[in-house]
């Protein structure tokens, strides 16, 4: 082989930005499972990652933001790898599947840390409240502090010993359904059972999104649940979940909505009692 030929071959990229990353981890004698818990990224999230299927994630916000932090957590040039994530998400397969976001991709990977506050502060207000609840419910019958879930009318009855309380709630709220940003920066889309997209941005904190009461099916997709509030008729229900994760195909209907934020309290007071 000419020398000439050898230098070409020595120029060509061998490898990609996953396959560059996974090297790097492993030269550093690290686990997957150490990187992930350092950034605070799914496993799931870093396996794509390393297998360079930046098409797998939600947007180029998610494959740049979590490449940057995991170059940074092995040792490795976060902007060399930014771009190099970039040039192989330009291709033909990754834009037919993702449609370009009118956003300069940051780093998501910070925002769960940006949260965490918030998120404390939000648990521990529920095992307050949760505890003031049982408490002065088993001391004071009919005083108890009105679910945070929506308000509740109880009827009580009580029968001749005096000890017989039937109580009976009031139903669901309804309405329409509006979506506010407890942060800077959530990226989220709203899109009907046809994929249609209804919105698609990046909120601001404090911004508000209601969801077309015309629209059919409408599903949400977000990797910041937890920095998204729900109402439904103008009563807060909750929040769309209480944990960081990205949630995809939720339903946005105000009965699906309502099931969803009861179960992930009896899951957060699960948890607490564990």
């Amino acid at each position: 082989m000419s020398e000439e030929a050898e230098q070409a071959e020595e120029q060509l990229p061998l490898e990609g930005a996953g396959q560059r990353l996974a090297r790097a981890r492993e030269q550093a004698g690290m686990s997957i499972e150490q990187i992930a818990t350092e950034t605070r990224i799914p496993i799931r999230h870093l396996k794509v990652i390393e297998a360079g299927d930046f098409a797998a994630l939600p947007a180029k916000t998610y494959a740049i933001g979590f490449s940057r932090t995991y170059a940074r957590a092995v040792g490795e040039d976060e902007g060399a790898i930014a771009e190099m994530v970039r040039t192989e998400m330009s291709g033909s397969d990754y834009e037919a599947a993702h449609r370009p976001a009118k956003f300069e991709p940051g780093d998501p990977a910070r925002i769960p840390s940006r949260g965490l506050a918030w998120f404390s502060a939000f648990a521990l207000l529920l095992l307050i409240v949760g505890g003031l609840a049982f408490f002065r419910g088993y001391f004071f019958p009919g005083s108890g502090p009105a679910s945070i879930v929506g308000p509740e009318v109880a009827e009580v009855q009580q029968g001749e010993a005096g000890n017989a309380v039937v109580m009976a709630a009031a139903p669901n709220p309804t309405g329409q359904v509006v979506f506010t940003s407890l942060q800077d920066g959530v990226w989220v889309k709203f899109y009907d059972g046809e994929g249609e997209r209804l919105m698609e941005k990046q909120m601001s904190e404090g911004e508000r999104y209601s969801v077309p009461s015309d629209a059919v099916r409408p599903q949400v997709w977000t990797g910041q649940p937890e920095a998204l509030a729900i109402s439904v008729g103008g009563k807060a229900i909750g929040n769309l979940s209480i944990n960081s994760e990205i949630v995809k195909d939720v339903d946005a209907s105000a009965d699906a909505l309502i099931a969803r934020v009861k179960e992930n309290e009896a899951q957060a007071q699960e948890d607490a009692g564990a």
